[in-house]
Formats: structure tokens, C-alpha cells, sequence
């Protein structure tokens, strides 16, 4: 995959809203297998595609790139030895020592690209298209659905639903919501008229624990208020939610940022992933990981050399 097919596969992933980061070689060091403009993609599971650098580099670029993805924060590393350079270090720039037998370096600057919240909002009163409007200003997914036409294949894990039916099968929207199982789950209504909803719902075996994550009412509180206030006050409580961290509205969250086990090579001290691809090596019943064939032989004719006491423990 080139650095322009690179580009088109993100523009596919943003379309199905999978987060993932970017990676850019802004400057090399030869000799040095990754050229200036090169690009991959890095995926929340650690998949990348594309080409930034040889397996030296690979395994810190996808390791920086997860964690770029869980915080939403881009980053410039320096991969190499800062010596190598023979310039100091800029600020802000994180140094991502690798052994390497070329001795190159690079600086790749990783971006995050995390899907725009999606926000279901099922009903059809003025308050419903008023929230949907603002969403839309935020640049925010929003979609709309009368009630009826509403169902649990229209929302999923990561989405935001509102419930505003407000009368008009309240009872049958939840039980669709619910099944759904969105990040964020509110209704509509009074506390008298929510109690009876999940009440209801609670007689006809819906889970306990799923009715416990419905909130209703929904929004901040801002008292007695017309239909535009209602949907700002929703929409602030959603913000103010996903600012906070609370939703998973667009950071990677649970078995989708689950980070791959990693081990430090005992050879040279490079991060490595304890998979196949590490060529495991088990030694008095500690399995082992390497960076490249050269350290594995090197560690497996002499371990003693290069064991110390912590990693013999």
C-alpha cells in the first residue's frame, strides 16, 4: 500500500467511524528504510497498514499509535538514538530509543483520527429536530427517527441515543434502545414518567442492570424551559459527558483499544510484541522475545551476558 492508497483507506475507515492514527515520516536519517512522506495506518487492534520503516521501527510506531489513539493526542516521536541527530531534541518531542543495525533514525509524526460521535435521536417533536440541528453544528452524526420506524439495528455500542417520543410509544422505543446497548442511553420525560417506563420494562424481564444505565430525565438541569433549552441542556450534558471521558465518544475504548502484550527485548532493550512475530525463546522456563534474529542467536549461545537480576525474576 503507497502513501496515496494510505490515504484513500482512511477515508474508508472515517466513513465506517473506526478510529485509527495516522503516521507520517516528516524526517529521516539514513540509512534508514522509511522515506520522508511515508505513510501508514495504525488501527485500534494494532494493525498496520502501509509502510513507515523496517521491523526496527514498526513495533514503537504501533505501540505510540495505540496510545495516541486511547488519549486523542497527537505526537512527534524521534525514533533512534538522539545522538544520531546531532542536534538537540525539540520540545515536544518524544524520544523512542531503538537498536537498529543501520543506524537510522526518523521522526514520524502520528495523528489521531477518532469518529465523530453519532447521536440517535427517536421522535419527531420540535425538540428532537432542534437537538439534531445543534449536533450537526458540532459536526457530530445525528439521525433522527420517528419512533415507530425505530429499532436496535439502528443504533450500536458506540452510539448516543435520546429517547424523545414524549407519549407516543415511550415504553417500546426504550426497550429498542436498551437492546441496543449505546454508550449513552437518555430519555425524555419526568421523573414520574421515566419510573413508570422502566417499571414497566423491569415487569417484562428487561435486565435490571440495563434499565439502570437509561437516564431519565436527560440533560442538565436547567429548570422549567422551552423546547430549544431542553435540546441545548441535552446536548451540553453529552458534552460535558464526553469531554469528561464518560462516553467513548470517539477515544477507543474496551476490546477495541485492548492493548497487545509487549516484552523488552534482553538483547538490545528494544519494546517488542510478545507474539510469534517476536521470535519467542523460552530459557530455564521464561519464555523470551527479540527484536530480530541476530539478537535471538545472540542471547541464546551466552543468556548469562545478558540477564540481569530483574530479569531473571
Amino acid at each position: 500500500m503507497d502513501a496515496w492508497a494510505v490515504l484513500e483507506e482512511a477515508g474508508e475507515l472515517t466513513r465506517r467511524g473506526e478510529a485509527f492514527a495516522l503516521a507520517t515520516v516528516v524526517w529521516r536519517q539514513g540509512p534508514s528504510s522509511g522515506q520522508q512522506g511515508s505513510r501508514a495506518i495504525i488501527t485500534a487492534s494494532g494493525e498496520l497498514r502501509g509502510w513507515i520503516g523496517g521491523a526496527c521501527a514498526e513495533p514503537a510506531v504501533i505501540r505510540e499509535a495505540r496510545q495516541v489513539i486511547t488519549e486523542g493526542t497527537p505526537r512527534l516521536l524521534l525514533l533512534g538514538s538522539t545522538g544520531r541527530t546531532g542536534a538537540e531534541v525539540p520540545e515536544g518531542v518524544s524520544v523512542v530509543p531503538i537498536a537498529c543495525q543501520s543506524e537510522g533514525a526518523l521522526e514520524v509524526y502520528i495523528e489521531p483520527v477518532l469518529p465523530a460521535p453519532h447521536l440517535v435521536i427517536v421522535g419527531r417533536s420540535p425538540m428532537a429536530h432542534t437537538l439534531a440541528d445543534l449536533a450537526r453544528a458540532l459536526g457530530w452524526r445525528a439521525t433522527l427517527i420517528d419512533g415507530p420506524d425505530f429499532s436496535a439495528a439502528d443504533a450500536g455500542e458506540r452510539s448516543l441515543v435520546v429517547v424523545a417520543t414524549q407519549g407516543h410509544g415511550d415504553e417500546e422505543a426504550v426497550a429498542e434502545a436498551v437492546a441496543a446497548r449505546p454508550a449513552y442511553l437518555g430519555m425524555v420525560g419526568s421523573r414520574k414518567r421515566g419510573a413508570a417506563v422502566l417499571g414497566y420494562l423491569a415487569d417484562r424481564g428487561v435486565p435490571a442492570d440495563q434499565l439502570a444505565r437509561v437516564r431519565v430525565p436527560v440533560g442538565l438541569d436547567l429548570g422549567k424551559t422551552t423546547h430549544q433549552e431542553i435540546a441545548v441542556a441535552i446536548l451540553a450534558e453529552l458534552v460535558q459527558l464526553r469531554a469528561a471521558g464518560a462516553l467513548g465518544g470517539g477515544k477507543a475504548t474496551g476490546s477495541a483499544a485492548a492493548r497487545t502484550a509487549s516484552a523488552v527485548d534482553p538483547v538490545c532493550g528494544m519494546t517488542v510484541t510478545a507474539a510469534a512475530s517476536g521470535r519467542p525463546l523460552e530459557h530455564e522456563g521464561v519464555t523470551y522475545w527479540f527484536c530480530g534474529a541476530g539478537c535471538r542467536s545472540a542471547f541464546e549461545k551466552d543468556p548469562g551476558a545478558y540477564l540481569t537480576r530483574e530479569t531473571r525474576c
